[in-house]
Order: C-alpha cells, then structure tokens, then sequence
C-alpha cells in the first residue's frame, strides 16, 4: 500500500502535440516557391534601367543626326542651282523657271484687274551672283555670318537659286521694297488672300526660327519639280 502511495505522490506529465502556425507557414512556402521569379523580375527591370541609362545619349546623338540630315548651314537649307535651259525671260534682268511663268504672269494680271500693280524685283539668282551678295555686299554692312544669313542665304542654300522663288514689291510703294514695311501695302494684302490659287507660298514668315520674316518673298509649289525642291522646308522639324 505504502508502494502504491509512493507512486501517486508523482505527476506523470502527459504527452503534449504542439502545432506550428499554420497562416505563418503557408506564407513562408509561397515566398520560396515565388522568389526565384521574383528575383528574375527585379533582375529584369535593373536590366532594363541599365540599358536606357547606357542608350540615351546614343538615342540623343540619332536626335541630332536626323535633325542634321537636312545639311542646314546657318538655317538655310542647300538647294541646287537650276540648270540654265529651264529659265526664261519675264522681264529684264528677271528670269525664272519655266514651270513657274504663267502661273505668275497671271496672278499679276488678276491683281492688276483687282487695282493691284504687283512689281517682281528678283527672280532667279545664279550661286556666283548669291556668293557676291552673301560676301561682298553684306560685309560692308560690318555683319558676322549669322547676321547675314538671317537676312540673305549663303551661296548655294538660297530658294532664288532654283529659280521657283520671287521676290514682289507694290509698284504704288516702292519704298517698301525689300522691306517688313511692304506688309502693309495692298499688294502684300491682295497676296496673302490670293497667292495659293496660283500655287505661292511665303517662304519666310514671322515663326521662322531661322530667318528673319520677308513678306516680299515667294515661292512656286505648283510642280512636282517645285514640291520635290521644297520638300524640306515644308517638312515640320
């Protein structure tokens, strides 16, 4: 009985089953199955952040190419010099190209109807005689030659040269020859409303970056010839 007794006096522990959390668990076994691919992700976009940063001054060097492309010098683009047995003679001294002739004899006709008197004060130019104008005549005028060229393009880079441009006056204001002033006149006016019918075009308005507005001068986009040339510049850059 004694033994007996004994043997109670002892707690027997009782075998105990611990369970592990299981929310923990379940998210530890979808953070090893998903690491590698999220790894490969993170790897992916560092990759790619690496890459653009290496690319973009290649990307802005290409910017540059293309925008030089067009071979500007001083904002004027180059323009070949028209071959002598497409001009002829509309007036003294003023020739220009053959396509070009009967659309602008008869805007001045139509003008002169409409009380406009419309004077061309120049018409083709040959690059001898553009290079003597570019050098000679405005270096007397003290100018550097990105002050020249914002009025008179370098030889070889002037639209007078391919015999599609003219330049207009108003025969009742000659003192706005060759000047901003000649905006002012009817004939600029009668120009503006009426120039594209007989396919003119400004080539030098007052958003040009390049050159300094010129309201006397016009150009011929009534060719294929005449739009192949002016392809460019009517090109937005």
């Amino acid at each position: 009985m004694e033994q007996k007794k004994d043997l109670n006096q002892f707690d027997i522990p009782f075998a105990k089953r611990t369970y592990l959390n299981t929310s923990n668990s379940t998210l530890l076994k979808k953070f090893i199955i998903f690491s590698p691919f999220l790894f490969l992700l993170f790897s992916l976009t560092l990759l790619r952040l690496i890459r653009d940063i290496e690319l973009e001054p290649l990307i802005n060097l290409n910017f540059k190419i293309e925008r030089n492309h067009e071979h500007r010098i001083l904002g004027h683009l180059p323009y070949k010099e028209i071959s002598k047995d497409k001009l002829v003679l509309i007036e003294p001294n003023i020739e220009v190209h053959v396509d070009m002739r009967d659309s602008l004899l008869n805007m001045r006709e139509e003008a002169r109807k409409n009380g406009i008197y419309l004077v061309f004060l120049s018409g083709y130019r040959s690059i001898n005689l553009q290079n003597d104008i570019f050098y000679s005549l405005k270096s007397i005028r003290n100018q550097e030659a990105a002050e020249r060229a914002r009025v008179s393009a370098p030889p070889g880079y002037s639209e007078h040269s391919t015999g599609f441009a003219i330049d207009i006056g108003d025969a009742t204001r000659r003192e706005t020859d060759f000047e901003t002033e000649f905006e002012n006149t009817d004939a600029f006016r009668w120009l503006i409303k009426n120039a594209a019918k007989y396919h003119f075009k400004l080539s030098f308005n007052k958003n040009n970056q390049y050159i300094d507005y010129e309201p006397w001068h016009w150009r011929y986009e009534g060719s294929i010839e005449a739009l192949k040339v002016f392809e460019s510049s009517n090109r937005k850059l």
